[in-house]
């Protein structure tokens, strides 16, 4: 049974990999979130300095990516809302079953995401445009649902498979 895990560990720097990836696409929206807002209000004030029309949709848009791609970051740091006041009364095999479970339940949402994120973007987004742009698809609007959807599903499968593995070959007291 160790030699399966120790098999498995190895996909770890894929994980390692992938979650650097959306930190990193994270901090570049935001840079460009602040960097776009404050060319809007600097325009707004300075007659020489552009005030586009598309600042307000674009800022939203990529607030949009940055909320649910840092929601999917915080699974895998395990720095999501959970409830444990009562952890300290049920026994630690308890506790592990009850996050095995929530983990189904948000590896359930992941899936959810990214079924019917997807099946949005592409019939609303695709009819639609932005207003101050009429050539972007407002599928870029809806596409951070099936997005942030995947990476749930892949931090959701890491953390599952430590807890089986936590299980299976610890001592759980």
């Amino acid at each position: 049974m160790a030699g399966f895990f120790n098999t498995l560990d190895r996909v770890k720097p894929i994980y390692d990999g992938v979650y650097k990836f959306v930190l990193f696409l994270c901090k570049m929206l935001l840079i460009t979130d602040i960097l776009i807002t404050s060319m809007a209000v600097a325009g707004r004030f300075i007659s020489f300095i552009p005030d586009p029309a598309w600042s307000e949709e674009v800022v939203l848009t990529l607030m949009s990516y940055m909320a649910v791609l840092s929601a999917a970051l915080a699974i895998r740091r395990r720095a999501h809302i959970r409830m444990t006041a009562l952890d300290k009364y049920f026994p630690k095999r308890v506790i592990v079953f009850l996050d095995i479970l929530a983990d189904i339940a948000v590896l359930a949402l992941g899936i959810v995401m990214i079924v019917v994120g997807w099946k949005y973007a592409i019939q609303i987004g695709s009819k639609g445009a932005y207003v101050s742009m009429p050539s972007l698809s407002r599928f870029w609007m809806y596409f951070p649902i099936p997005l942030a959807g995947v990476a749930m599903v892949i931090f959701e499968l890491e953390i599952l498979y430590e807890h089986l593995k936590t299980l299976l070959l610890k001592e759980v007291e």
